[in-house]
Parts: structure tokens; C-alpha cells; sequence
């Protein structure tokens, strides 16, 4: 089973090795660098090298880099667009530097253009990335808020099929529960995969977020909580891990740290709900 969570890489992205091992990770997830602001990855080529080394060593992977939150690659605004590229760009880059497999990014919000424009939009943006070989940008499912595109399987869909790269999907299990899946129960579950499946295509599932939600379904209030905890509840969770079709998929947790639980309470929580 590969499961791990978003890991730190302060002081050295190679640390992120060592911090997903402390939590029982053996797959994971970084931040280039601080996701709030428009910055550069400032990755040292030494420390790339022991990052590589280091994954290599402990049979850690994949790993996915998330994209800054400030990127918006639905905007029909030219100057937002230009730095969701530019960012994209130097995503994609560290993504090869290291060797790493996957750059994760929202679709992003229309802001009024309309769902249609707001695809086109994602569609040129991420047509004008040269994308290095053996890096794929993961398209992520999105909670759905306001003008926020991502939230139907649909968007991703259009987005992955008009594209003229070779891109893949990532889901997060509590922004697809926020959205309208209801993944509470084995059935929800069943229903859930299947529409994934005659959408997007469950060839393109690259990866999953497994987060549980603090907010019940169909609000599109974007919120995670402790896996079995949250609005999902255990029952679903334990659908989505042992469900034949997602159970090669590496899994990857954003869940909260709070109530004396962090990233390794979920870790340990997940592999209690995968049956052998």
C-alpha cells in the first residue's frame, strides 16, 4: 500500500525523506516552496541529489509537488494567467530536477467568464507549460466553491481530453465528497468510482488525496478532518481503501494536526482499514 502525507522540506527538501519515514509514510507530497506567495523553487542542486539518493534508499514514491494556491489557470485575467504559467513552468522544472513524477495543481476559478470560457482558459494555460519528459501534471479535484471549476468530474474530463499534453488526475476524496459525491458508504462509494470511471477514466487516476471532511456533502466548504472522524466517516473511508479499483493508487494525506493527532495517527488509521 503506498500512503504517506504532505511533507515539510524546511532546512533541505532531502529532510522530507526523513520526516515522511517519522510519520510511516512511504509515498508523500511537498511544497516547492511557501504556497501563499509567488515564488521561485529554491532547490539546490546538492540537496536534489540527496533528495533523489534518499527516496531512492527508503523506496519512498511517489512524490507529487502541490502548486502555489495563488495559481489560477481559469482566470480570463491576462496578468494572473501569465504567473500561473510562469509558475507552472518552474513546477514542472523542480518536478524534473528531482525526479519527481507529479505536479498537482487546481484548475482554479472562472471569476465570472463562465464554466465553458473558464476551461478553454485552463486548456491554453496549461498547453503553453513544456512539460519535461517523465513529469505529468495532475489536474485535482476541487470542492467546488463560488466560481471555482474542478468540483464536477466533468471539468477535469474536458480539461484532460482537450489538452495537448499527456495529463492525469488527482482525487481528493473530501473536496469530491464537498462537491457532491457522497462517498459515506460502500454504495456511495461503488456510484462515486463508476461515474469517475465513464468521466474521466480510471487510467487517468493518478493519485489520490484521502482526506475526510469536517462539512457534509454537497456544501463545497473545502475542510478536512481525521480519517473516519469527518463527515465521511469511517465506513466510507474504508470503502475508498479497499476499493479494488483504487487500491493501486498511491494515497496521500492532507489532514489536519489537531486534537493530539497528526500526519501519523492517519497514516496508522488507513492501513487499520485496508483488509489483506
Amino acid at each position: 500500500m503506498r500512503i504517506g502525507a504532505h511533507a515539510s522540506i524546511a532546512g533541505g527538501v532531502a529532510n522530507a525523506v526523513d520526516r515522511q519515514l517519522d510519520e510511516g509514510g512511504n509515498c508523500g507530497q511537498i511544497f516547492s516552496h511557501s504556497p501563499q506567495v509567488w515564488q521561485s523553487p529554491s532547490i539546490d542542486p546538492d540537496d536534489a541529489a540527496a533528495f533523489r539518493e534518499a527516496t531512492a534508499t527508503a523506496d519512498i514514491g511517489p512524490w507529487l509537488i502541490h502548486t502555489s494556491y495563488l495559481v489560477n489557470l481559469c482566470t480570463p485575467k491576462a496578468d494572473l494567467r501569465k504567473k500561473s504559467i510562469a509558475s507552472m513552468q518552474e513546477e514542472v522544472d523542480a518536478a524534473a530536477a528531482l525526479e519527481l513524477p507529479f505536479v498537482n495543481v487546481h484548475l482554479g476559478a472562472h471569476t465570472g467568464a463562465g464554466e465553458s470560457q473558464g476551461l478553454a482558459n485552463a486548456v491554453d494555460a496549461l498547453d503553453a507549460v513544456s512539460v519535461p519528459d517523465d513529469v505529468t501534471i495532475l489536474i485535482e479535484s476541487d470542492a467546488g466553491s463560488g466560481t471555482k471549476l474542478g468540483g464536477a468530474f466533468e471539468h477535469l474530463a474536458t480539461v484532460l481530453d482537450e489538452s495537448s499534453h499527456d495529463l492525469a488526475m488527482c482525487l481528493d476524496t473530501a473536496h469530491a465528497f464537498a462537491a457532491g459525491y457522497d462517498i459515506s458508504s460502500r454504495a456511495g462509494v461503488e456510484e462515486t468510482v463508476d461515474t469517475l470511471d465513464s468521466t474521466v477514466g480510471l487510467d487517468r487516476l493518478a493519485a489520490i488525496h484521502l482526506n475526510d471532511s469536517k462539512h457534509a456533502c454537497g456544501t463545497n466548504k473545502d475542510e478536512h478532518a481525521h480519517i473516519g472522524e469527518g463527515e465521511i466517516g469511517e465506513a466510507g473511508m474504508h470503502a475508498v481503501v479497499n476499493h479494488p479499483e483504487l487500491t493501486s493508487v498511491p494515497m496521500v494525506l492532507e489532514t489536519p494536526t489537531e486534537d493530539g493527532r497528526s500526519f501519523a495517527w492517519n497514516i496508522q488509521k488507513v492501513r487499520s482499514l485496508r483488509e489483506d
